[in-house]
């Protein structure tokens, strides 16, 4: 973890003198878990810190959680009619996420339309979090 955060620091510092940026991490949901409940929560995640580190210099630090999303490395537990059905029984709305699902999220955290957000996390997992 203190690697995570020295690197990201570094990378900080050399884009603070650029104007106004944002970092968007990408989590899956056992790993937000422990410190999300059934509403995202920045204050126990590392880029909370780092969010409030930078903000001064107009740094603004996101995470996406993302839910259980259609993708290659998702493939066998897909097809996998009983693990999947356990799944979307428990996603209220009951449907594989998109990579684009995610993506979307992510690069809106980027826009101008996002400039006032920062220390945040945005559960994109059709509800699985909250169910």
């Amino acid at each position: 973890m203190a690697m995570i955060y020295i690197s990201a620091a570094m990378a900080f510092v050399n884009m603070a003198s650029g104007g106004a940026w944002a970092l968007v991490s990408v989590a899956i949901p056992r790993q937000m878990v422990a410190f999300l409940g059934s509403m995202p929560n920045f204050g126990g995640y590392l880029g909370g810190s780092l969010a409030l580190a930078y903000a001064a210099e107009a740094i603004r630090v996101h995470a996406v959680a993302s839910g259980w999303i259609a993708t290659p490395l998702t493939q066998a537990l897909q097809e996998d009619e009983d693990r999947s059905r356990a799944l979307l029984q428990r996603t209220p709305l009951g449907r594989w996420g998109r990579p684009e699902d995610v993506a979307q999220v992510a690069a809106f955290l980027c826009t101008p339309a996002a400039s006032f957000m920062t220390a945040t996390v945005v559960a994109v997992d059709g509800g699985y979090l909250a169910a």
